[in-house]
């Protein structure tokens, strides 16, 4: 007999208790992760009145990639330019939110006599709120596109790198009982490489790439190479230390800047939805009775110290980076959970050995309990933002309004502080190139020339590759003119500027200059890494000068193009066809105010400026419509205009989506019987005559007489008494026309 895996009799259990638990919530009106969270408390080990999940650990697995996909379509709609948009306003508030959590949390533990590393680390725990559980429950209410939500997301997404920093700087109390330093430094210094080293491949190399296989990416194709590349981000990070969450989400925001972003989205939703649902469940496996009966008070306190401690501090640190009251208050409220950071952080702690088991089961309790009041807290926020703005005292109000007004509004930058800002950017950014060559040359590519060529020349030869491929980047580092003249023109004295310039200079020189000694003198020795280093590096630089600056002109402009293809492809900024005239592609979405309308009738021309070149519908193009084509959702419109006017019409052709839920929205239409009576103003009028359709909003679709008769219904037929019609509509306007 065959044995079924247990994987799937598995799947098969949580997934049909999760469809019924799922439409019961629905039909109650109830977020739908709170109902995968029962299907998993009904399936888990804990619960035996039903059938038990046999293997947990499959169960975990499939949770795990529903973290990532979830991370990763967050990073689809979460781009680079939006977390800078929204940067300086998350880091204070997620700073503001770790730091004084974790001093709380320490407070809480010290209170209920926890030792002095379970305080610590509980403080850890509790300072993290959950990325997948705000991103699900922002999906089920509909309001992912409110306004409030990106920065919501943009704390969520310092959050998780904070807890990088985290997980050293707990280890090195554990271990060493005092913090060190230096590995908390490497640490901060390796996740910023990571990051820039990636973020600079991916732009560079992924744009180009779904370029060129465009034509052959259809759905399944897209999804495969999507997933493909979000899994292999995920193997990265974690080779590199770093959590799997992370890579996904570093993909996503790489992949949010390309043409294909849209689509990626489209073909990851169901796929998303899967396998969130897995995880979800996974979380509701958590709970345990015996543990939240023995455990009930410190469970309470904790749960309660998590909700008012996460409002508390978001709304502050919102506040604090110059949010608006009414978005700092609704933020707050979504923070209030912990989530699956409090686990990882619970199992370090009990790998180290230095805090109690009873701790684990007390922080899957509150992060179980705090994730089904997220959902009510969020919905909770705006009456409560509503009453705080009302009832908060004039004066207090008016500070406020006018510290978020000043924090907001457009200061007058000063022009040192752009100079520098623009130097230090460079020296950032082509260091870490150069320091990813140097690491790739000397753990892999020497070693491997060496192996090839066995002789002295191995090495010559592989040293000599790697410097020319560091060419390019050390003459942008050193030898690159940044554009300050035209940022020093309103300087008055500008003889004075000139000292603190040439110095700027010097300093990058003598950085690239470092860069080739150091190689130099790992690969030979330190003697010979200096004398070789100086004289090669000023001989290249003079000699090649105009020939790399235009190489590196050329890469900037290419990462330019690549960072922005998403945005250019909808404004036409490079595509520039005479002054300041472009060429510009936009999708047609279904909030368009003139979908459907003929061009002729729409005013396109005279209302934005802009004229239609062409419209791709499918495989189909129309090259230059006539006044008498319309346009539909999905048409790709090709149109020429000036910056302003383009952007006017962009802003009328993809208008933002305002998220509604369908099934909450829909009318159900019905099918009703209705017998004409003796004295009824129908009788003797035709249908079309009748106003049923016009002034009812109701459909006649068959007219029955007496004999037996059935008739198709048409304007001219004339109704009699007794005739019994069949008539479509909503149940509020059949009952309408009963009156």
């Amino acid at each position: 007999m065959n044995h079924l895996d247990p994987l799937i009799s598995d799947l098969a259990l949580i997934l049909m208790l999760a469809g019924i638990t799922t439409l019961l919530f629905k039909w109650m009106k109830q977020p739908v992760v709170l109902g995968y969270i029962v299907t998993g408390f009904l399936a888990g080990p804990h619960f035996s009145f039903f059938p038990t999940v046999t293997d947990v650990a499959n169960i975990d697995i499939w949770a795990e990639i529903g973290i990532i996909v979830l991370l990763f379509s967050l990073g689809l709609e979460f781009s680079f330019r939006k977390l800078v948009n929204v940067g300086g306003s998350a880091v204070i508030t997620a700073l503001v939110i770790v730091v004084g959590m974790m001093l709380l949390g320490y407070a809480a533990g010290r209170l209920l006599h926890f030792t002095y590393l379970d305080s610590i680390f509980l403080g850890g725990m509790l300072s993290m709120s959950s990325t997948t559980i705000i991103i699900k429950a922002f999906t089920d209410l509909n309001m992912r596109k409110q306004q409030f939500t990106t920065i919501v997301f943009g704390v969520l997404i310092v959050e998780d790198m904070f807890a990088v920093l985290m997980m050293v700087l707990l280890s090195s109390i554990a271990v060493n009982n005092e913090l060190e330093g230096s590995e908390l430094i490497y640490s901060i210094l390796k996740l910023a490489f990571f990051l820039i080293t990636w973020f600079l491949i991916g732009i560079f190399v992924l744009p180009t790439f779904l370029k060129k296989a465009r034509r052959f990416l259809n759905s399944e194709t897209l999804l495969v190479v999507s997933m493909g590349l979000c899994l292999g981000m995920v193997v990265l990070a974690s080779y590199a230390g770093f959590s799997s969450a992370l890579g996904a989400f570093v993909m996503g925001s790489i992949l949010a800047g390309t043409n294909e972003a849209e689509r990626i989205e489209k073909v990851m939703q169901p796929v998303k939805d899967l396998f969130g649902a897995v995880f979800f469940i996974s979380v509701g496996m958590l709970v345990s009775p015996e543990a939240l009966v023995q455990y009930a008070i410190p469970i309470i306190i904790l749960s309660l110290v998590v909700i008012a401690g996460q409002i508390f501090f978001g709304t502050s640190g919102m506040l604090i980076s110059g949010q608006p009251l009414k978005i700092a208050i609704k933020s707050g409220f979504s923070l209030s959970q912990i989530g699956e950071f409090a686990f990882i952080i619970a199992t370090l702690g009990m790998s180290l050995k230095v805090i109690d088991g009873f701790l684990y089961p007390i922080v899957v309790a509150v992060s179980v309990i705090t994730t089904f009041t997220t959902p009510y807290f969020i919905k909770l926020s705006d009456p409560v933002a509503n009453w705080v703005e009302k009832h908060l005292p004039a004066k207090l109000n008016f500070i406020l309004e006018r510290y978020s007004a000043n924090a907001s509004a457009v200061q007058p930058e000063n022009t040192w502080k752009r100079v520098l800002g623009v130097y230090l950017g460079k020296i950032a950014l082509y260091s870490t190139i150069l320091v990813g060559i140097i690491l790739l040359s000397l753990t892999w590519f020497l070693p491997l020339m060496k192996e090839l060529i066995p002789s002295v020349w191995g090495k010559y030869i592989g040293v000599g590759i790697t410097l020319l491929v560091m060419l390019p980047f050390l003459w942008a580092l050193t030898m690159k003119r940044i554009n300050s003249r035209k940022l020093l023109t309103l300087e008055e004295n500008k003889r004075a500027n000139q000292v603190p310039l040439f110095f700027m200079v010097i300093f990058r020189f003598f950085i690239g200059l470092g860069f080739v000694i150091y190689f130099l003198s790992v690969a030979y020795s330190q003697r010979t890494g200096v004398l070789l280093g100086v004289v090669l590096f000023v001989i290249v630089m003079l000699l090649m000068s105009k020939r790399l600056q235009r190489q590196i002109v050329s890469l900037e402009g290419k990462f330019m193009d690549n960072l922005n293809e998403r945005e250019l492809r909808r404004t036409g900024r490079k595509n520039n066809l005479v002054r300041n005239m472009h060429l510009a592609h936009m999708e047609v979405n279904g909030e368009c105010a003139f979908i459907g309308k003929r061009l002729e009738d729409a005013n396109i021309r005279k209302e934005y400026g802009v004229n239609i070149v062409s419209i791709k519908r499918g495989l189909k193009r129309i090259n230059i419509p006539k006044g008498d084509s319309r346009l539909f959702p999905g048409d790709v419109v090709s149109v020429i205009g000036t910056d302003e006017q383009i952007q006017k019409f962009l802003d009328a052709v993809e208008p933002e989506e305002i998220s509604v839920d369908e099934t909450e929205n829909e009318e159900h239409f019905e099918l009703e019987r209705i017998v004409i009576p003796k004295d009824s103003p129908l009788i003797g009028k035709t249908i079309a005559q009748s106003g049923i359709r016009e002034k009812d909003s109701c459909l006649v679709v068959g007219v029955e007489r007496m004999d037996g008769t059935f008739l198709a219904p048409t304007g001219n037929i004339v109704l009699k008494e007794t005739d019994m019609l069949w008539i479509v509509g909503t149940k509020a306007r059949i009952e309408a026309l009963l009156k």
